[in-house]
């Protein structure tokens, strides 16, 4: 019997294949532009992105900021600051932080991570675009804004190499009620609790004793400082060292008092209570009855939300501070000042010629460097002297939380870093020209003034007796909106505080 084959015609050969294929194609390219049209969709939603997101503030913080709870009934979503918009680097960005938000779920700790100092500028900066902010708030002019918000869009104008937006609104999106954008009147606010001392302390010997501050309950602890030389600066050899920290000179300093630890809170509210006026323009004159014209309400609460008490004072200038001491010379009928630079570079080494008044190399402790993240350095022996990056939690902590230096002083280095008298300037030691340059008072003109001691938010680098640094007026007050800016408040750094020295040639003369 004769098979008969039934043949069946290929649709994907010949002429007709490449229509299929073809078909095939468009149908993958749409499911495919569809699902990730989709996906975009359901990863940018509020919903999605407190799923991953776990810090505590961030739901809570957002509906009670302006992006959410406003006139207008206009919500701001969560992409919309923290991506850039289309057309402006959206999926780069996108991918960018979707990995390391994957990366975080899955190999990080979220309870570990402190999430307040993920909130501040240095941190923000990298998940709020500029773009964003412009094309939602195009008009920087709007009829409602204060003399003083028109003035600030202006100078934002002018300096937009410098400036960002979120470095005036860090908190518009997520509310925070110690970051209000306005004059803090109610700052300084207190009640007195202790002695009312009437008044100060009578030194008659080169010993150590307690200020009293007349009119207050505010005291604080002056310790004797033997006078004495050393080598001021920072050995060639020594490690992570900066250039300005040299030549090495010998140095000699008169004896002096300093204060045990950095002025407190309480002890510059004493100050600012006796001596702040509302509404008085910002003037370098000092022109009250009593000489001493003392600062203007700041914006926003210059401590934080961290506290006050015994924490050290910050934010205030170095005029501020300048005044503080005049202030206090008056009450208590002493000299008290600011220290000079070797004065306080010889108080901090307190007898010791290492980088650290206590044991361990700059290395050791430093966290710079991939390597050193990933292999956190030994800090136990630090950690029980110096309040630094590795264990500040990212904030002033009270001096009882560190050990004192040989000479019985807290905090020289780390916590807040501290004004000296001095104008800086680079080769300031390259001037010191004697075989031994007796009680120097640094350059006689300059424009900013030194800063020692590191502070908080510092690598271990930075905390060396030796390290110098020194204020920088115009990048400190970027964000202030007053015209013009204020002479009493930094609005940008955080971190800066003072300590006071006595002078002891009256005491020891007598």
């Amino acid at each position: 019997m004769k098979r008969i084959r039934l043949k069946f015609k290929n649709p994907f050969k010949g002429s007709r294949a490449w229509f299929w294929f073809i078909l095939a194609g468009v149908l993958a390219c749409i499911f495919v532009a569809t699902a990730g049209n989709e996906l975009m969709e359901y990863t940018a939603t509020d919903e999605y992105c407190m799923s991953c997101h776990i810090h505590p503030h961030a739901d809570q913080s957002w509906k009670l900021s302006t992006h959410y709870d406003n006139s207008s009934g206009v919500i701001t979503h969560c992409v919309e600051c923290h991506l850039p918009p289309k057309g402006h680097g959206h999926l780069a960005a996108k991918a960018y932080h979707g990995f390391k938000d994957v990366y975080g779920m899955l190999f990080k700790d979220s309870a570990a991570i402190n999430w307040e100092e993920k909130r501040k500028f240095e941190q923000a900066q990298h998940f709020v675009y500029q773009e964003s902010c412009l094309k939602c708030h195009g008009n920087l002019f709007p009829s409602t804004l204060s003399p003083e918000g028109d003035d600030a869009h202006l100078y934002f104008l002018t300096s937009k190499e410098e400036l960002s937006c979120i470095k005036c609104h860090l908190h518009v999106g997520h509310f925070d009620p110690n970051a209000k954008h306005e004059h803090n009147l109610s700052f300084g606010d207190s009640t007195v609790t202790g002695e009312i001392y009437k008044e100060a302390t009578p030194v008659t010997a080169f010993k150590d004793f307690k200020e009293q501050v007349p009119g207050t309950d505010v005291s604080f602890d002056m310790v004797a400082i033997p006078g004495g030389s050393f080598e001021m600066g920072s050995p060639g050899d020594e490690p992570l060292r900066d250039a300005d920290e040299g030549p090495v000179r010998q140095v000699k300093v008169s004896p002096f008092f300093m204060a045990k630890t950095e002025v407190s809170w309480d002890e510059y509210l004493a100050f600012f209570q006796a001596t702040s006026s509302q509404g008085r323009k910002e003037s370098m004159e000092e022109n009250d009855l009593d000489g001493i014209s003392g600062p203007t309400p700041p914006w926003g609460a210059p401590d934080q939300g961290w506290g006050k008490g015994k924490r050290p004072a910050m934010t205030m200038t170095w005029h501020a501070a300048n005044v503080y001491c005049k202030w206090l010379s008056r009450v208590t009928g002493k000299k008290y000042r600011l220290p000079t630079e070797a004065e306080w570079e010889y108080a901090c080494r307190a007898g010791t010629k290492t980088p650290y008044p206590f044991e361990g190399s700059p290395r050791d402790y430093s966290s710079k460097g991939f390597i050193r993240k990933i292999f956190s350095p030994d800090t136990a022996i630090i950690n029980t002297y110096v309040i630094y990056d590795l264990n500040s939690e990212g904030r002033t902590r009270e001096p009882g939380d560190v050990k004192a230096n040989p000479f019985g002083l807290k905090n020289m280095a780390g916590n807040v870093a501290e004004f000296c008298s001095d104008n800086y300037n680079p080769n300031t030691y390259e001037s010191y020209k004697e075989a031994i340059t007796v009680d120097p008072q640094g350059p006689k003109k300059g424009r900013e003034y030194v800063v020692r001691g590191g502070s908080f938010k510092s690598d271990a680098k930075d905390v060396r007796s030796a390290a110098r640094d020194f204020t920088r007026t115009k990048e400190w007050l970027m964000t202030d909106p007053q015209m013009p800016k204020s002479i009493w408040w930094y609005s940008d750094v955080l971190d800066v505080g003072f300590r006071v020295v006595c002078e002891a040639d009256q005491i020891i003369t007598r």
